[in-house]
């Protein structure tokens, strides 16, 4: 079992399509002094695996419906799932406490408005997000990939060039 095989603490889950996770995903690797975190796509092997260990739906992944956060054992959605990621990067993110004074269905109302206009306002990616070469650690299913074939990107700019790799990784 993944989950209980591996200390998995602040693991982001997040819509490797959507450009608004994108982004967040990048504000979090910038801020994130001390690499807290690390991430996988809701797309991904691994999150299928990890999150029905910790009795996630499977529906609700493929879905894309929300931000998962595995913090210290427990799984945080939504945006009792935001407001412990930018409490966890610390610094003056630890005010995002103050919206738990709000009811967590009205908090949740709002996220999931955002949630579903999230591809008509920020658009929407034709492939998952991959990390470059100095992000890859941070990235679980690219530690954990072993002797696969995986389509790679190799990115400059926004000049994609495809090619398949045979790798690899060790944990």
């Amino acid at each position: 079992m993944l989950a209980n095989n591996s200390k998995r603490n602040n693991l982001i889950f997040f819509d490797g399509y959507c450009n608004l996770c994108n982004y967040t995903v990048d504000f979090i690797l910038r801020r994130d002094k001390f690499k807290t975190f690390s991430f996988a796509s809701l797309q991904s092997n691994i999150a299928s695996k990890l999150l029905s260990e910790y009795g996630y739906a499977l529906d609700k992944i493929k879905n894309l419906d929300n931000v998962v956060y595995l913090r210290n054992g427990v799984l945080k959605t939504k945006s009792d799932a935001v407001l412990s990621i930018l409490f966890d990067l610390k610094g003056i993110y630890k005010i995002s406490y103050v919206f738990y004074i709000f009811p967590k269905f009205l908090r949740d109302f709002f996220y999931d408005y955002i949630a579903r206009h999230r591809y008509k306002w920020f658009g929407k990616r034709n492939i998952c997000r991959l990390p470059t070469s100095e992000e890859s650690s941070r990235f679980v299913e690219w530690k954990m990939i072993s002797k696969k074939k995986y389509l790679f990107l190799s990115a400059k700019w926004n000049n994609l060039l495809f090619a398949n790799y045979s790798v690899d990784y060790k944990l």
